[in-house]
């Protein structure tokens, strides 16, 4: 449903509409940028939203599994170093890989047991990685986190403590939060951005957090203006979502914070919730080709990465745990579970009632951008936003055409990119040719295949030729 309009999939839509002004020609963007949403201003589609009933269902608590599987890759950079051997007893919350040089963020355990040995985990794009297995004790008691007084302590103090409890990026992407909140003296910062817009299909873990756990997303949001040293925190959420934003806004308001920390609704576009996108939603301004949101004076944090900041500042709690949305025509029985770190796909399904007989693909993160894993051994890891369960239907198996030149997907590329040219290139392993159409720039939101007629993997084609000149192979 847009603008009160339910559209098909898979076209790029601009409405001709007739109003009492001069000003004809507006598309719907245009009109709710009018109503007062904010949206970015180049390419963008409207995939059709599938959050019902996920964005109507409360968080509720995956049960404790008799053994996880912690990957020690959980993060953008190196794998962390284990600390543990088999043998070892482990705590709840006790730090397990740590990453101590470059980049990286530590691990901890998400239970209490014992190390069952160094395995390997299945990473839905590098394939096995290291990961620590643990036996859970059945006995343990839950771990208590003491709430403690965070006001009084230094930046750096509250930076060191987010990098003990290794945060990193929730929305998917797993940048290191303590390198994040660290920007180059000479890019000077004056504004924080949350990210709440949640722009995939299906996922709707966001949306609860925010809506369930508002004052704990308005703390994190003052831990990391405190850290940052700016004057203020802009907070974009969808406007499908407005109960999470009157949810913020009364937040804000309660903790004295409603004229430094404001909540904006955004046009309901994808990809709304990219980085750069949502930065010139916001703030008008625009990241430079090769730049990053400190050059424009903006630092862009999940709402999920402020939540955890919360918890590291006024609980002690590392992060292990997060909320995951799991929906999809596959699944019995859809839901928003908040997930330790390590717990196996196919526990999440038998505890969902397991699975429909015609499912046909299961993706990490959302329909758009996540990535498809070839077996349910696959665990939940910090970055992990949504598991679908996807069906035929949802997921149709089709083969693609060669490039028509309908031009669609250079509309709706939101970087002003042509995936069109880098596709024809890599399709014929010229992935050197790829880079002069700015392949580097694109951050593969899959607007281009979304709208392709002739059903291209034009992000395959683009994730491939990346893989290939870095040197690593390719699995797509």
């Amino acid at each position: 449903m847009l603008f009160g309009l339910d559209l098909p999939a898979g076209v790029a839509y601009s409405l001709r509409i007739v109003l009492p002004s001069a000003a004809n020609d507006l598309n719907l963007d245009e009109l709710m940028r009018i109503a007062g949403l904010a949206t970015f201003t180049q390419g963008g589609v409207h995939p059709p939203g599938r959050k019902e009933p996920a964005s109507g269902l409360a968080i509720e608590p995956m049960p404790l599994v008799s053994r996880y599987l912690v990957s020690l890759v959980q993060h953008c950079g190196a794998p962390a170093a284990p600390l543990v051997k088999k043998g070892d007893a482990v705590a709840e919350g006790q730090r397990i890989g740590s990453v101590d040089k470059g980049l990286g963020a530590h691990v901890h355990s998400p239970v209490t047991g014992t190390v069952a040995g160094l395995a390997r985990a299945l990473h839905p794009v590098l394939g096995p990685v290291p990961a620590v297995a643990i036996e859970r004790d059945p006995e343990a008691a839950p771990k208590i986190w003491t709430p403690q007084e965070w006001e009084h302590l230094a930046p750096a103090d509250l930076l060191a403590a987010i990098r003990e409890s290794g945060i990193v990026g929730m929305g998917g992407a797993g940048f290191p939060t303590h390198v994040k909140l660290s920007p180059p003296p000479e890019l000077p910062v004056d504004t924080l951005i949350l990210n709440g817009a949640e722009c995939e299909s299906y996922l709707a873990a966001d949306h609860r957090l925010m809506l369930e756990r508002a004052p704990g997303v308005i703390q994190g949001a003052r831990v990391l203006l405190k850290i940052l040293g700016v004057p203020r925190c802009v907070i974009g959420v969808e406007n499908n979502k407005k109960d999470a934003v009157e949810a913020l806004r009364q937040a804000a308001s309660d903790a004295g914070e409603g004229q430094r920390i404001s909540v904006e609704p955004l046009v309901v576009k994808y990809p709304q919730g990219s980085e750069k996108q949502l930065i010139e939603a916001l703030t008008g301004r625009r990241v430079p080709a090769g730049g990053l949101p400190a050059h424009v004076g903006c630092v862009v944090q999940n709402v999920g990465t402020a939540f955890a900041a919360y918890e590291a500042a006024a609980l002690g709690k590392p992060c292990y745990e997060r909320v995951v949305t799991v929906a999809g025509q596959g699944v019995r029985r859809p839901a928003n579970l908040l997930c330790r770190v390590g717990v196996c796909l196919m526990d999440i399904a038998d505890h969902l009632g397991g699975l429909n007989e015609d499912v046909a693909k299961c993706v990490l993160g959302g329909p758009m951008m996540g990535f498809a894993v070839p077996g349910l051994e696959a665990t939940v890891a910090k970055t992990t936003s949504g598991v679908l369960f996807l069906d035929d239907w949802e997921s149709p198996d089709t083969n693609y055409g060669p490039c028509i030149r309908c031009g669609r997907c250079l509309e709706a590329c939101p970087m002003g990119l042509s995936p069109n040219e880098m596709s024809i290139y890599a399709e014929r392993r010229k992935y050197e040719g790829t880079q002069r159409y700015g392949l580097w720039e694109c951050f593969e939101c899959g607007s281009c295949a979304f709208v392709c007629p002739a059903k291209r993997p034009l992000v395959q084609f683009i994730r491939a030729s990346k893989a290939r000149l870095k040197g690593c192979g390719c699995r797509l």
